[in-house]
């Protein structure tokens, strides 16, 4: 099983617009072969010392059958899709796949 967990730097005052886009495209993603979970989450300002609390920040966390089903999850074309409806509201993103030992 594979496990991501994709950091995505939104620009200030637009993550209202980036979460309308990325939950309007979720059903999709349920929709593909070998995906178990996909959905945003978003930081909680908790005051614990070690968060490094940001509110521009999504969190996108995945569960995969397999590697292939993650890789072949990056050209559909609803994916394509969403990444050009986003492009201009995204400043960054950082991804962590990780497996199960």
């Amino acid at each position: 099983m594979i496990h991501v967990i994709a950091s995505i730097q939104v620009k200030k005052g637009k993550m209202s617009q980036f979460m309308e886009i990325f939950k309007a495209n979720i059903s999709n993603v349920l929709l593909e072969d070998g995906c178990i979970e996909y959905f945003p989450t978003v930081d909680v300002p908790s005051g614990l010392p070690p968060q490094d609390y940001n509110q521009n920040v999504a969190t996108i966390i995945e569960k995969w059958r397999s590697l292939n089903d993650l890789k072949a999850h990056l050209s559909v074309p609803h994916m394509l899709d969403y990444k050009e409806k986003v492009k201009n509201i995204v400043e960054g993103m950082s991804v962590k796949v990780l497996e199960e030992v």
